[in-house]
């Protein structure tokens, strides 16, 4: 029995930045963002959205009735989580409108968890082929305002569908494992923006991902050329491409072609969107799905996802005859139709998010595309709108 990835669907906010135009801001030469990390635009998460509405927004439109009945787990993986007790799933089940009957539970470890929930829910529907496992990785990449990190932020929520005979792609059940202690990247409790050792976690992500691939080509006895392409976490592009890059001498010149051919199509929505965290390797791989027009069924896509702290795995699919079905085919469109705004205006929006405070907050929520909105906090409780209800949730 085939089980995978049946539906993949995608949110972000409606604003983003240029980067060119933040390099010029930041005293910087533009190329440094464009070419040196691989990043085009950026995208700006207004005080509206959260990780628990950008997870709603990414799932709602996916999801159709039956979907909706057959669905029994609910997993978020996030490290933008909303609550230090109360799973942000919780939140998204009653936004989504899922059964009471549904487990739903919040993973973390970095951007690995969005994963983690993959190959679990992936286990579940193995043990209950009737039933469906909901599985989203949202996040917002904050580092702060002039930071090092800075232009590697963004966000975004990709919600995907596990369930038998999927549409997408069918998952293998082998893979590759590696966890270890690492203080390459870490956000303790009293810190709202991450604290990374930039140039060591680069080197501990390339260094996880040649691990977990010849691991698994050695445990599977599967030669690299078997692969037709190798999708990337991606908390910015250049980090991918470096990856790739490693492995290339071990196939010939003709398979090095294909595997960065099929890498720019890989990477194409992520550099109009920058870092979502648990999310990135799964907005590669819709990017590479949705753009790269020389794919077919049957071909072997390679996964590589990584969390710092550190964890990785690296697994493989095989790709669905109707797969274009199971895809969120309006995402190339809504990406262009954002509306960019200015530095100011970006720094402005950073620095209005609902604040980690006691109080009473308003937010501002009118200009706000989306359906589900965060409209505040009243007495220490968070308060989350549909806006094509009109009701509060």
């Amino acid at each position: 029995m085939k089980v995978g990835i049946d539906k993949l669907h995608f949110a972000t906010s409606h604003l983003y930045v240029d980067m060119a135009e933040l390099a010029t801001a930041r005293q910087a030469e533009p190329d440094k963002y464009l070419i040196g990390i691989g990043q085009s635009q950026m995208a700006v998460i207004p005080p509206s959205q959260d990780a628990v509405t950008l997870a709603a927004n990414a799932a709602y439109p996916m999801l159709t009735a039956a979907d909706i009945e057959a669905i029994d787990l609910l997993i978020v993986g996030t490290e933008s989580g909303v609550d230090n007790s109360k799973a942000s799933a919780i939140y998204v089940a009653h936004l989504l409108g899922l059964n009471r009957r549904v487990r739903a539970i919040e993973m973390k470890e970095a951007c690995y968890a969005a994963t983690a929930g993959v190959r679990l829910a992936q286990e579940h529907v193995q043990a209950h082929p009737d039933k469906k496992a909901l599985v989203i990785g949202t996040d917002i990449a904050r580092y702060g305002l002039k930071s090092a990190g800075e232009p590697t932020q963004g966000g975004g929520a990709v919600a995907m569908l596990i369930s038998a005979d999927p549409q997408v792609l069918a998952l293998s059940d082998q893979s590759c494992l590696l966890s270890e202690d690492v203080m390459d990247f870490w956000r303790p409790l009293y810190h709202t923006e991450a604290l990374v050792d930039g140039k060591y976690s680069s080197n501990i992500y390339i260094d996880y991902f040649q691990d977990v691939f010849k691991g698994y080509l050695e445990a599977t006895e599967t030669q690299p050329e078997a692969l037709t392409a190798l999708v990337f976490h991606l908390p910015y592009t250049k980090m991918g491409l470096k990856a790739l890059r490693s492995v290339l001498p071990m196939v010939d010149e003709a398979q090095q072609a294909t595997w960065l051919a099929h890498f720019e199509h890989a990477r194409q929505l992520n550099r109009q969107v920058g870092n979502l965290y648990t999310g990135s390797l799964y907005l590669s791989l819709l990017s590479q799905l949705l753009t790269d027009p020389d794919l077919k069924a049957g071909d072997r896509l390679g996964l590589f996802s990584y969390g710092s702290g550190a964890e990785g795995e690296f697994y493989t699919g095989e790709l669905q005859a109707n797969y274009q079905q199971g895809l969120d085919l309006g995402l190339p469109q809504r990406l262009t139709k954002r509306q960019r705004v200015s530095v100011a205006e970006y720094e402005r929006l950073f620095n209005g998010q609902l604040a980690w405070k006691a109080e009473d907050q308003d937010l501002d929520y009118q200009n706000d595309p989306h359906r589900f909105v965060l409209a505040g906090q009243r007495d220490e409780q968070r308060q989350y709108f549909d806006q094509q209800a009109e009701k509060q949730l």
